[in-house]
């Protein structure tokens, strides 16, 4: 199918209450007819959660973005060969997975291993809101969270992409087996076992912190 041009600054697109009652298949069909507006939508529905996911994997804000917009462009690219098998976030999120690892490799194969930058302090993103509990408003405890926060974010760090692929979208995004499965491409017992191992790693990391929270 020929597409359209890709869609303009769709990463900037806001969802108005009547789009955001318009279905994901209703949307995905429009856009396999050229509908680069009904992209735009989509966009804005996932943009966030996207943009969430590849900050938690790269620690990067410029990065995360730029990750982000490679991943909706070849979405875009794709969507002719959507099929409706799966929702059409689990669709993107295989997208997404793939160029965040693969960026990841060649960011290690550049002899800059697994190392990020330093992490930005974002207001929409908790990069360790499911793994660490809430910290209380008193200034020490506050600081004690940050403290846990950059332990985890490290410990993570020395993960590879596929192991922590998989421990973000299960303790973060809170995934089920299959639904990882699908957007990694693999099977539900690679997931399981990719599980096991990066859980293992992150509490010998992290033994100290697991006794003390």
């Amino acid at each position: 199918m020929n597409l359209a041009p890709r869609p303009s600054n769709f990463m900037h697109a806001e969802v108005t209450p009547v789009e955001a009652e318009v279905s994901d298949v209703d949307l995905v069909q429009r856009c396999q007819n050229g509908d680069t507006e009904a992209f735009d939508q989509l966009v804005g529905r996932y943009r966030t959660r996207v943009f969430g996911m590849i900050y938690n994997m790269v620690h990067s804000e410029q990065d995360a973005w730029d990750l982000a917009q490679d991943s909706f462009l070849k979405a875009w690219k794709s969507i002719g060969r959507f099929r409706g098998q799966s929702s059409f976030y689990t669709w993107t999120y295989r997208i997404v997975m793939n160029v965040t690892i693969d960026w990841l490799r060649k960011k290690q194969v550049k002899g800059s291993g697994a190392e990020f930058d330093d992490a930005i302090e974002l207001k929409e993103i908790d990069p360790a809101s499911r793994t660490v509990p809430k910290a209380n408003a008193l200034p020490h405890q506050q600081m004690q969270h940050q403290e846990i926060r950059g332990r985890i974010d490290a410990a993570i760090a020395q993960l590879s992409p596929e192991h922590r692929a998989v421990i973000l979208m299960k303790e973060i995004e809170d995934m089920q087996y299959h639904e990882i499965a699908e957007a990694l491409g693999c099977s539900i017992g690679t997931v399981m076992s990719r599980l096991f191992y990066a859980r293992k790693k992150l509490q010998n990391l992290l033994r100290d912190v697991y006794e003390n929270v």
